[in-house]
C-alpha cells in the first residue's frame, strides 16, 4: 500500500514539474517574441504582442481564432464608421484623424447597425471596477477579457484601442500617470490631446496633474504624460510578461523578471514600473545572500537605484487616491475636458 502511494505521489509530482516547465517554456518563447519586435521592428505588432502575454499566462489556452475574429469585427465595424460618416475636420490629417475617432466611437458610444433591415444597438466597452490592478488575477487586466465580457480598465481599454487604430493603419500612443494608460494623440488642428477611455473623455493636462502625485520631473523625465512610441510600448507589454511571470510562479528565483525589466528599462530608461520591479526584485535576490559583507555592499547599490526612481519624479499613489482620481473626471467633467474637443466625445 505504501509503495501505491508513493509512486502516485511520484507521478503527480514529475506531472507537476513538466507542467511547471512547459509554463516557463511558454514565458521564454512570450519573451523571445517581444524581443525580436524590438530587434527587428518590421515585426512589431502591438496585437501579437498583447495576445502573446496574454496566452502564455493562460497556459497557451487562448482561444485564438476568437480573439481574432473579434477584432477583426471591430475593425470592419470601424472601417463601416468612417465610410458612413461625416466628420467635420478639415486639416490634410483628416483620413487618420477620421480612424481615431471610429475607433473612439466603438470603444465609448452607442451605435445603431442596420442589419438586414432590422437594426440592433451597439453597447460600448464598460469600466469594471472588480479588481482594477489584477490582484485577484492577472485576467482582470487582459484584452482577451475586456473582448469577452465588454468590461476593462486603464490597462486593457487603451491596449484595445492601439491594437485596433494600428489595424485601421494608424498610429496611437499609449501615455502614462500614476498607476493608469491612456492614450496621446498628435493632429494637425489641436496638436497633443489626450483620450481617456474609462470615462470616455477628452481631458486637459491639468486632470493627469490634479493626482497630487505627478512630480515636474516625472514630465520632464518622460516617467508620465509623455507619448510612448512603439518601442516603449513593447516595454510595458513585457512588464506584464514579467508581473505574470511573478504571479504564476511567486517562488521565482527573479532570473526571468530581471530579463524582462531590463529589456524594457533599454527601451524605456525611465519607466518606473519596470525600474520599481527590478529593485522589488534585487531586493528579493540580496535578501538571500548569507555573506554579510556582500550582502551591505549589494543593499547600498540598491539603495542608489531606489534614489535614482525618486529623482527621476516618481511618486507612489495609494490605490484609494486613484480611484478618487479617475472618478473626478466624471465629476467635475467641466472643469478637465478638453472643450475643443467636445464634439468628438460622448454626450
Amino acid at each position: 500500500m505504501k509503495k501505491t502511494t508513493f509512486i502516485i505521489l511520484l507521478i503527480l509530482f514529475s506531472t507537476f514539474c513538466a507542467t511547471a516547465q512547459n509554463q516557463e517554456k511558454l514565458f521564454e518563447q512570450s519573451y523571445a517574441l517581444l524581443n525580436s519586435m524590438l530587434v527587428n521592428e518590421n515585426s512589431y505588432s502591438f496585437k501579437k504582442a498583447v495576445f502573446s502575454v496574454e496566452n502564455t499566462y493562460l497556459d497557451n489556452k487562448l482561444d485564438t481564432i476568437d480573439f481574432n475574429r473579434q477584432i477583426k469585427f471591430l475593425t470592419h465595424l470601424s472601417n463601416s464608421l468612417i465610410k458612413d460618416r461625416f466628420l467635420a475636420y478639415l486639416e490634410k490629417d483628416k483620413p487618420t484623424v477620421n480612424k481615431w475617432a471610429s475607433v473612439y466611437q466603438i470603444m465609448c458610444d452607442t451605435i445603431p447597425l442596420n442589419i438586414n433591415d432590422t437594426i440592433y444597438k451597439y453597447s460600448p466597452f464598460g469600466y469594471d471596477f472588480n479588481d482594477i490592478f489584477g490582484h485577484e488575477t492577472r485576467e482582470n487586466l487582459f484584452v482577451s477579457k475586456l473582448l469577452y465580457t465588454r468590461k476593462g480598465n486603464c490597462h486593457s481599454l487603451p491596449y484595445l484601442y492601439k491594437i485596433l487604430c494600428e489595424e485601421l493603419g494608424v498610429q496611437a500612443n499609449l501615455a502614462l500617470a500614476p498607476n493608469h494608460v491612456y492614450i496621446k494623440h498628435n493632429s494637425k488642428k489641436d496638436g497633443w490631446y489626450n483620450t481617456e477611455l474609462t470615462s470616455g473623455i477628452f481631458p486637459i493636462d491639468a486632470w493627469v496633474m490634479a493626482s497630487g502625485y505627478v512630480h515636474l520631473d516625472a514630465i520632464s523625465n518622460g516617467v508620465y504624460m509623455k507619448a510612448l512610441n512603439n518601442r516603449e510600448s513593447i516595454a510595458l507589454v513585457l512588464l506584464d510578461l514579467a508581473d505574470n511571470y511573478d504571479a504564476k510562479f511567486p517562488n521565482n528565483d527573479g532570473t526571468f523578471i530581471l530579463k524582462c525589466c531590463k529589456t524594457a528599462i533599454k527601451e524605456y530608461p525611465n519607466f518606473a514600473s519596470a525600474l520599481i520591479l527590478k529593485a522589488e526584485t534585487r531586493y528579493k535576490q540580496i535578501e538571500q545572500i548569507q555573506d554579510k559583507t556582500k550582502c551591505d555592499l549589494e543593499f547600498r547599490e540598491l539603495e542608489k537605484q531606489y534614489a535614482h526612481i525618486h529623482e527621476i519624479g516618481y511618486r507612489n499613489m495609494p490605490e484609494n487616491m486613484y480611484l478618487e482620481w479617475l472618478i473626478s473626471l466624471k465629476t467635475e467633467r467641466n472643469k478637465y475636458e478638453n472643450k475643443a474637443l467636445k464634439t468628438m466625445s460622448k454626450h
